[in-house]
């Protein structure tokens, strides 16, 4: 299949698969062409300011009311109870989650690590995995509680939704809106990686400030889908997650019959590898908010709902300078997954594919071999830091572990031994 993407973060796109979908001129949107039906889904409030007010009209074959009654469904291992028990203030690491033995698509596959906030409060994180080794087949997903930002870590993807077809491989990560249906196909056989589901405001590109006019993560680099329908007739299922519960409904025809669609509100995805990192070149480093790719504010100005970081391959040049991320003692909690290479603060035990939690003032920083090694480094030489690919959920809530992934089998329980083996250097001078 040859794809075809449109560029630029948050532009007003205009895409048909047939030419003459879209209206022109002093066309009403609700004017359509080919017997198609009009349908607009609205990301934010009507009201919102023009700058951040999503919305996209849509052009399909039959209007998105049409299935039938949903019914609960089990939720499985994917779920928003982040209330099942007390937080828990340990530094607290996983290995990388089995693929199934049995057949297990993405949605199946899904695996909830920890969390925040609720669906009901529009606000906070649920924090995911998943191991799926199947593709969705007459089976679409849709989540009205949050939109989900996927992380690729093994296995491409081929993302099929509504507004067009998404193919996303490992170093690469999908954002798919609130209300968006879906299906998700598996490229390579087996497939892991992560999800952060957003509650809150949409994420968007932080702002840069003294940065300047470019670096970080630059507009044109995002990608949305070009239209693409598929005109199928059958028995489907359409699993709707709303509130925290799964529900599932019978629907006669693929939902993914958009033949046209313009607006600013559709799934995109981003290369990883296209990120401008920016640090210090003179001593000592900055914040890693430096890293934020994407960010959902919250209602305190200057205050995350959830951030996206990433760290990724760099040169580190500072002098007089302890160059691994410091020792450090947050405010905000951070969800860490890995999915190349090596850490830069951890020598061992933090696999491609594993993670790592760090909740509101919990400390943790490099481990004992890796602050040993840095201490005695050359710094009249660059640290070329390559072949690695780490990243963070950060978030101004607390984040509360699900009771099944402390119960995990592949939780490491001895992750605290990590700093055991720092040493004392203070000699008190005489």
């Amino acid at each position: 299949m040859s794809l075809r993407y449109q560029s630029g973060f948050g532009n007003e796109f205009a895409t048909e698969a047939i030419p003459g979908t879209l209206p022109v001129g002093r066309n009403s949107p609700q004017r359509v062409a080919h017997g198609l039906y009009a349908e607009q889904i609205s990301g934010t409030a009507f009201t919102m300011p023009r700058h951040v007010n999503l919305r996209s009209w849509m052009y399909r074959i039959r209007p998105g009311s049409m299935h039938q009654h949903f019914e609960p469904i089990s939720e499985g291992t994917f779920h928003n109870r982040f209330d099942e028990q007390a937080a828990d203030p340990n530094p607290l690491r996983w290995s990388p989650c089995p693929i199934p033995s049995q057949r297990t698509d993405f949605v199946a596959g899904l695996y909830t690590m920890a969390g925040n906030g609720s669906p009901a409060a529009m606000a906070g994180i649920g924090m995911h995995v998943y191991a799926a080794n199947a593709s969705m087949i007459d089976r679409f997903f849709v989540n009205a509680d949050g939109e989900m930002l996927i992380v690729l870590q093994q296995g491409r993807l081929r993302f099929v939704t509504e507004m067009g077809v998404i193919d996303a491989a490992p170093l690469e990560i999908v954002v798919i809106p609130r209300g968006i249906r879906f299906r998700v196909e598996l490229i390579d056989g087996d497939a892991r990686g992560y999800v952060a589901e957003n509650f809150g405001h949409a994420l968007r590109l932080p702002d840069l400030g003294p940065i300047g006019s470019n670096g970080l993560a630059n507009p044109r680099d995002f990608l949305a889908p070009v239209a693409a329908y598929e005109d199928r007739e059958g028995d489907f299922e359409l699993v709707h997650k709303f509130q925290g519960r799964l529900w599932s409904a019978r629907i006669g025809h693929s939902p993914c019959d958009v033949v046209g669609w313009h607006g600013n509100y559709a799934p995109y995805k981003y290369d990883l590898r296209r990120f401008n990192t920016i640090g210090s070149i003179s001593f000592d480093h900055p914040d890693p908010s430096i890293f934020t790719v994407l960010t959902s504010p919250s209602a305190v100005p200057g205050t995350a709902n959830m951030d996206f970081a990433i760290f990724p391959p760099r040169i580190l040049a500072m002098q007089d300078t302890f160059r691994p991320p410091w020792f450090h003692r947050n405010i905000a909690s951070e969800f860490m997954g890995l999915i190349e290479g090596v850490y830069d603060a951890k020598a061992d035990g933090f696999a491609p594919g594993g993670a790592s939690l760090h909740t509101c003032m919990t400390g943790h920083g490099p481990d004992a071999t890796t602050f040993e090694k840095a201490s005695v480094a050359d710094l009249s030489k660059p640290d070329y830091i390559v072949d690695t690919m780490a990243f963070m959920f950060e978030t101004s809530l607390v984040i509360t572990p699900t009771a099944q992934a402390l119960a995990a089998a592949h939780r490491q329980r001895d992750y605290a031994q990590c700093w055991q083996g720092l040493k004392k250097h203070f000699v008190a001078p005489h």
